[in-house]
């Protein structure tokens, strides 16, 4: 705690500098990392009073009092357990907002159902923990569903918690789409990235390098076509890397939330280069492919789900599909931190 209050008193001692909203895509990162760091050690301070109160209640030895202890101890083990899960978050972007992107795979209309769903189920999940979503660019199914779709996820700790869902998800069931009510697989990628500050030196895109087309966007099947040019498709020449927003009624804002996920993609392409090195050297790399599911949902014949990596599974497929996604999350976090 010492070191987070540390970097608190750096953080005001900036914004309390005279020159401090001279740059202000810096002064706003900074306003929002000092905002979050507060209200992190204004908790962990009110929690440890709370412990101390319930050890000065202990200490009173006072038969009548039993019952409201032991219910306040076991509010205490429920909050360790939950601070325990956050404390694992100790990666160099785990405290910061999160890119979602969501591909549906082979499997025609049942995969874009599928994607849809899971788009669902990630945003009930963000918004039982208190995360604001933002759908930033969504093309649609033909029939059902989507092909693809990217979510900004913004509060502390998103990226943190939503790196663990990074990989493909297959689904097993029986389709709505099959006139003979068949079982069908399906799949869909999920990409998770942390959204990059606007100043930040890990990336830098040169606008030279930039390609920037504008064109109508509209819903499923032609149906609402703005009269305006108002999406927008960036292409990073370099990289060759594509990113597109269409979801604001503002050329502008699409042309900001796409520098946004460019950024992102960005950042990531060099940090799995990074890891690709690093493997290399230890005689370890091997591919990533893109079919190996991190995943299966399975609603018929049984109703299971299962994480591959962990091999943490649950009975309620339904459930999961709610957004009750922790376990899945605290699991991976364990065995990536051993």
């Amino acid at each position: 705690m010492a070191g987070k209050e540390a970097q608190l008193a750096e953080f005001d001692r900036q914004i309390n500098a005279s020159n401090f909203w001279d740059d202000p895509a810096h002064a706003q990162q900074v306003s929002k990392s000092a905002a979050g760091l507060r209200e992190e050690i204004a908790s962990w301070r009110g929690f440890e009073h709370r412990i101390h109160d319930a050890v000065e209640l202990a200490g009173l030895d006072d038969p009548s009092l039993r019952t409201e202890l032991e219910a306040e101890i076991a509010a205490i083990e429920e909050e360790l357990n939950k601070r325990s899960f956050t404390a694992m978050l100790s990666g160099p972007y785990d405290t910061d907002d999160a890119l979602l992107a969501i591909h549906a795979g082979a499997g025609g209309t049942d995969s874009q159902d599928w994607a849809a769903m899971l788009l669902r189920m990630y945003l009930r999940w963000a918004d039982q923990h208190g995360f604001s979503t933002e759908v930033l660019d969504m093309t649609e199914g033909e029939e059902a569903g989507i092909k693809s779709t990217t979510v900004a996820v913004n509060g502390r700790y998103a990226y943190g918690y939503l790196r663990s869902e990074k990989g493909v998800h297959r689904l097993v069931r029986l389709s709505p789409f099959d006139s003979a009510h068949r079982r069908h697989t399906s799949f869909a990628l999920v990409e998770v990235l942390p959204q990059v500050a606007m100043d930040s030196p890990e990336v830098h895109i040169d606008p030279s390098e930039i390609k920037i087309d504008v064109y109508r966007s509209s819903g499923a099947g032609g149906q609402n076509v703005q009269k305006n040019a108002t999406a927008v498709r960036l292409t990073h020449l370099p990289t060759g890397i594509v990113v597109t927003c269409q979801n604001e009624r503002s050329q502008t804002q699409n042309r900001e939330n796409a520098l946004k996920v460019l950024r992102s993609r960005l950042l990531e392409m060099k940090r799995v280069e990074k890891e690709e090195e690093i493997a290399v050297l230890r005689g370890e790399y091997t591919k990533a492919e893109w079919g190996s599911q991190i995943r299966s949902y399975v609603i018929h014949p049984y109703q299971m789900v299962k994480d591959h990596r962990t091999e943490f599974e649950v009975g309620n497929s339904q459930g999961v599909l709610d957004g009750d996604l922790d376990g899945f999350m605290e699991a991976y976090l364990r065995q990536a931190g051993k």
